[in-house]
């Protein structure tokens, strides 16, 4: 059971992980040792509340298949209960990270005395330059 919120939860049962074997330096180890990790999260298919799900579907993260699957691929650490522990954790910031729901900005107008601010230095800045010309 991996715990995402207090009220959110995802049963082993839909997380489907497997052993592979990691790329890159290591040595003899990485030729004989299954220690990396491809997670595969199906959201569709998941108990997820349906407003988490869509978030998550509207994700531009490369990470996301067409299909609606999450997959993700740990192979940072030496031990595969280290790499399964990260992918875990990653999925689920990336689940709190759709959860969030974005503060609606207001469009603001820059006050009176900005404005003037701004006109007295441009005028101020054309004054500077017009004292570059030639004096006739």
């Amino acid at each position: 059971m991996l715990h995402i919120t207090d009220t959110i939860t995802i049963p082993d049962d839909e997380i489907e992980i497997h052993f592979i074997r990691a790329s890159g330096a290591g040595g003899q180890n990485v030729n004989k040792v299954s220690s990396a990790v491809h997670l595969r999260f199906d959201i569709r298919n998941s108990s997820l509340p349906d407003t988490c799900k869509e978030r998550l579907l509207a994700l531009g993260d490369q990470r996301l298949t067409q299909d609606g699957v999450i997959i993700i691929k740990a192979q940072q650490y030496r031990t595969q209960e280290q790499n399964k522990e990260d992918a875990l954790e990653r999925l689920s910031q990336i689940i709190r990270d759709a959860m969030v729901v974005a503060k609606h900005r207001r469009p603001t107008r820059p006050g009176k005395n900005a404005r003037k601010k701004r006109t007295d230095m441009k005028t101020q800045r054309g004054t500077i330059k017009a004292l570059r010309k030639k004096v006739s």
